[in-house]
């Protein structure tokens, strides 16, 4: 580094008469280039806590489904050994499973089977409560699930999606897990199922393309800002919803790259644009925008408004989006935000930031509301659960008592009623006899003088 330095300082020397525009203060040796108006195709990514946060909880959920698959059934439950045989699939090792059912008490319960005298585990009652919800939330989503995957057929370029890649991805767009038969084959007059025999794969194609389908829910947002603001929403044409991250820095250039950008026309995704000539620059430029808008109606679509990347990458070649998916999205984190929180890094989940609002979702819907009961019992307190079982207990221990008492006292009545009832059965049989002794010639007024008589006798005995 000297000898490249003392060379260098060399080379001015030599060079200073020949150069005498050097000698002017005002003067840059190096050449002075315009910064760029272009967004950076590289940024760093800024971490925005609520959505991270929000995986955390997301991703103790996950491992509590997996669990629950293995007790599905309400009936059903499982020994700890067999449990933690069963856990070894899922990554647990030998005593984390146990370990793992006892962190969630208001999700699991472990009880001493009565005959074998074992541990078992099974759902609660919460939970088991929370399946059903979730199961009912399901099947009322049908019908708008149906409305989903035909737009997501519209938005590929040959209107066909791999059958295994939506059943990849069956859970973010609310579909249930037969969905081939119980929504491509239920209405064949939207899907077709068709065998590829180059590829011996299976295809979900769209039978009609219906133009009521081809509106973008930011064109619906859109159309919002216009009834409201009128002509002065003409710059919100092309635009997208735009909210960065807390700590993002924007600087001069970056504002302006951003002002052209938002205006920048671009073609729909649900449009066809294979009769198009994309070689110009200015035709790239509305692909890229393209990419941005497909994949925002991609997040439009599912239930959560987030799906993970990699199911994002299945759907790349069939809609156009780019090779370097996170790079790309970096780039719009005023639109989309990736957390990497789950599986210890290797998960990303893309989020739809103008869909959440402080971590939870803006417009919930049923499905939504369901599955997020689950993560409320993940976080409640394992204390509660004591408490829970402590008062249920002394509720029980008061109610045995309570009926006890009553019993106590029933009892105690119905012998005195049935000592009541004796003694009057006795006083009966002792006049019957006393009357059948006494003859039918008797005078009645005589007897009593004879009794009194007899009863005076007898005090004065």
């Amino acid at each position: 580094m000297r000898v490249f330095a003392s060379r260098t300082s060399a080379f001015f020397k030599r060079n200073l008469e020949r150069f005498p525009q050097i000698h002017n203060a005002n003067f840059n040796f190096f050449r002075e280039f315009s910064q760029s108006t272009a967004i950076p195709k590289k940024q760093l990514r800024v971490r925005d806590h609520g959505y991270d946060d929000y995986m955390e909880v997301e991703k103790k959920t996950r491992k509590v489904l997996k669990f629950q698959s293995l007790l599905s059934e309400p009936s059903q439950s499982l020994p700890i050994s067999r449990l933690e045989t069963l856990s070894r699939r899922f990554g647990f090792t030998r005593h984390e499973a146990g370990a793992f059912v006892l962190k969630f008490p208001h999700v699991f319960e472990i009880f001493e089977h009565p005959v074998q005298r074992i541990l078992f585990c099974r759902l609660t009652r919460k939970a088991i409560l929370q399946i059903d919800q979730e199961r009912h939330a399901l099947a009322a989503e049908t019908p708008r699930a149906v409305t989903r995957l035909r737009k997501l057929l519209m938005m590929s370029n040959e209107g066909r999606l791999r059958l295994e890649h939506v059943r990849i991805a069956r859970a973010a767009f609310g579909l249930p897990d037969d969905f081939e038969y119980s929504v491509v084959l239920r209405y064949p007059q939207f899907f077709r199922l068709i065998d590829a025999k180059e590829t011996r794969n299976k295809y979900i194609e769209i039978v009609e393309r219906d133009p009521r389908l081809g509106t973008c829910a930011i064109e619906e947002a859109r159309e919002r800002v216009y009834r409201e603001r009128g002509a002065d929403a003409e710059d919100v044409r092309f635009s997208f919803v735009i909210d960065f991250p807390p700590g993002f820095k924007i600087g001069k250039y970056f504002r302006i790259a951003m002002w052209k950008w938002q205006r920048l026309p671009y073609w729909s995704p649900y449009e066809d644009v294979s009769g198009y000539d994309l070689r110009s620059i200015e035709a790239q430029k509305r692909m890229e925008k393209r990419a941005v808008a497909t994949i925002h109606e991609l997040l439009s679509l599912t239930v959560e408004k987030k799906i993970t990347l990699e199911r994002i990458a299945h759907f790349r070649m069939a809609m156009n989006l780019p090779k370097r998916l996170k790079d790309f999205l970096l780039q719009h984190q005023g639109i989309f935000y990736v957390s990497t929180r789950g599986n210890q890094g290797k998960l990303h989940t893309v989020f739809l930031r103008e869909a959440y609002r402080k971590g939870a979702l803006i417009e919930p819907n049923d499905l939504y509301l369901a599955r997020r009961k689950l993560a409320e019992l993940v976080l409640l307190s394992p204390r509660k659960a004591k408490v829970d079982r402590e008062l249920v207990g002394y509720r029980r221990s008061r109610l045995e008592d309570e009926m006890e008492k009553v019993t106590r006292v029933y009892v105690e009545d119905a012998c005195e009623d049935f000592k009541g009832e004796d003694d009057v059965g006795q006083d009966k049989d002792a006049e019957d006899e006393l009357t059948s002794d006494i003859g039918s010639d008797v005078d009645f007024g005589d007897e009593d003088d004879d009794f009194v008589d007899g009863e005076s006798v007898q005090r004065t005995s």
